[in-house]
């Protein structure tokens, strides 16, 4: 088990040098949540409250497609200079790959929430008067059960010439759960606290939706590996 988390951290690192060396993936994914941000801001008057409905459904379009840039990025220099080839015949367990791929890219997207949420709130003059941590809990949870799926199904997809069209449509339709959660959750504690309750059953349900597909991806991508 510690061999395990030794070899995903030691992945999760590489990634994260590269990234900081390149800037290419979170560069791409902050001009992304910056368009949609300002686009958005200029469409919809920011001082009507009907408006700010829209904010909560805003934080989760720009994480979801922010995610799908970066994880189509993620097995893509792996399958280029035959890295992936070397990682699964090294005595590393085929795990630690997708879990260094999931710390990896889940740390991405949440650099890019640390940025468009604030930006978000200042833009569309949005005051902030729900429960924190729910909201916390919400926005990890929800960023971690898209990641965790979406880094299976990308290292699935990397082989395909395609594999940027693929991804989608493999990864939204089991996500669907997680994404519908995450909104309706978000809305209650930015909207409408008090149905706060609400909001603690969807958090429960994400929490078990993660805690069955991250296990089911972690014990299925050593046969990804394969394909």
């Amino acid at each position: 088990m510690n061999n395990l988390f030794k070899a995903a951290f030691i992945i999760a690192g590489k990634d994260l040098y590269s990234e900081w060396k390149t800037k290419q993936v979170v560069t791409t994914m902050l001009i992304f949540a910056g368009l949609v941000i300002v686009t958005f801001s200029f469409a919809f008057d920011p001082s009507n409250n009907a408006v700010r409905a829209i904010i909560p459904g805003l934080i989760w379009v720009i994480t979801i497609f922010s995610a799908i840039l970066g994880l189509n990025r993620s097995f893509l220099s792996e399958t280029k200079n035959d890295n992936l080839y070397g990682m699964i015949v090294s005595p590393t367990d085929p795990s630690s790959i997708y879990l260094g791929k999931v710390i990896a890219n889940f740390i991405f997207v949440l650099i890019v929430q640390l940025v468009s949420i604030p930006a978000l709130f200042i833009l569309f003059d949005f005051r902030f008067m729900g429960n924190f941590p729910l909201f916390l809990a919400v926005v990890v949870l929800g960023t971690f059960g898209f990641i965790s799926v979406g880094t299976f199904l990308a290292g699935l997809s990397s082989n395909s010439r395609s594999s940027e069209m693929l991804l989608p449509i493999l990864l939204f339709p089991i996500v669907s759960p997680i994404i519908i959660a995450a909104v309706q959750a978000t809305r209650i504690l930015l909207i409408d606290i008090e149905q706060i309750a609400s909001a603690i059953s969807w958090i429960q349900l994400m929490g078990v939706y993660n805690l069955v597909f991250f296990v089911l991806c972690l014990v299925l991508f050593e046969y990804v590996l394969e394909v």
